[in-house]
């Protein structure tokens, strides 16, 4: 009877401790805001440029989603997307508009606690794959005329727009407040790309929920 109840309880206290093991969020789902310090590529000793920042600051979105293979590892999809729209002027009256946008498209590895009973989890990841560039550029009527002695309306507007390699490296932290739901009170990446036939330096910082 006595090996028969220690037997018991060893089978008991195994099977404890494999729902314990077996215990994670098998999925996250993240959206949230972002701000992309992206890299202009023009120096700051460059006279004739200016009026372009070396660093400009896009706004936008960052998306991923991740399967949990275990408790510490899982695989990553992440899409983002900046904007900024800017003037730049040349006279009182004539001007440029320039609407910029950097899309991200990677995928990876991350490492986390995915324990369901965790609240402070801190993350890291890998990731790589594409980034899409296009810079649509408006000349002002005002422009064309003071510059280039040719009436309305303007033919110099063009698009030019571009698709090559990027990554993502870095982390965050979350924090769970509920079952279902994590705050990610922080997550910044070096975000490189390769556009234009130079690479930019890029650092995206962001914010937002993560759902389980």
């Amino acid at each position: 009877m006595a090996k028969t109840i220690l037997l018991g309880l060893i089978i008991v206290a195994s099977t404890s401790i494999a729902v314990a093991q077996d215990d994670y969020k098998r999925w996250e789902i993240f959206g949230g805001y972002s701000r992309n310090n992206v890299d202009s590529g023009i120096s700051d000793s460059d006279p004739e440029l200016g009026f372009i920042d070396v660093r400009e600051g896009f706004n936008g979105f960052n998306a991923s989603v991740t399967g949990n293979l275990t408790r510490y590892f899982g695989l990553k999809f992440d899409v983002s997307g900046h904007y900024k729209t800017q003037t730049i002027p040349f006279t009182s009256i004539a001007h440029v508009d320039v609407n910029s946008r950097l899309y991200n498209f990677l995928g990876g590895v991350q490492v986390k606690d995915n324990s369901a009973e965790s609240t402070f989890k801190p993350f890291a990841h890998a990731l790589v794959g594409a980034a899409h560039g296009r810079n649509r550029v408006n000349f002002s009527n005002d422009f064309c005329v003071a510059f280039a002695s040719i009436p309305a309306p303007c033919p110099f507007d063009f698009t030019d727009s571009e698709t090559g390699f990027a990554g993502a490296f870095g982390g965050g932290l979350d924090i769970r407040v509920s079952n279902r739901i994590d705050i990610r009170a922080i997550q910044i990446d070096y975000n490189p790309t390769r556009l234009g036939d130079s690479t930019q330096h890029n650092i995206r910082i962001g914010v937002g929920l993560v759902f389980h």
